[in-house]
């Protein structure tokens, strides 16, 4: 089978509770069945493995020539003004033959927020039991 000439890495910040994780593997998992023929990583900015650079360093070894990197943010704080360009610079740096590009944070698109809203308003109608935990 062919290696996937396509990736979209979805990248998190990290966090100490593995439980954290858990929505990043359901997206990675919604996705890669929409998503086929396209190779899909997580990455993290701290914390968690594996580092942005680790999951690029794999990607190109197989022979993926395209990636987007998409920071699963809400928004563009101090990590995607600061420490994300660089991370990317660094990676296209060592994979020049790579086409690495990088997407707005999620939190920061329109529909993104609409399905939020929309998340909002339908907890706000359920009452008191709304939510994972079903209590507040």
């Amino acid at each position: 089978m062919t290696a996937p000439r396509k990736a979209i890495v979805l990248f998190g910040h990290g966090a100490r509770d593995a439980r954290w994780r858990e929505p990043f593997d359901r997206l990675h998992a919604r996705l890669s069945a929409l998503l086929p023929g396209c190779a899909i990583r997580l990455a993290f900015l701290e914390l968690m493995a594996p580092s942005l650079a680790e999951t690029i360093d794999e990607l190109a070894g197989a022979g993926v020539g395209t990636m987007t990197v998409v920071p699963v943010f809400f928004g563009q704080g101090g990590h995607l003004r600061r420490d994300f360009p660089l991370l990317i610079d660094e990676c296209r740096a060592k994979h020049p033959g790579v086409r690495i590009e990088a997407a707005t944070a999620v939190g920061e698109i329109d529909s993104v927020l609409d399905a939020i809203a929309a998340y909002c308003a339908q907890a706000a109608s359920s009452g008191p039991s709304a939510g994972p935990t079903g209590s507040h």
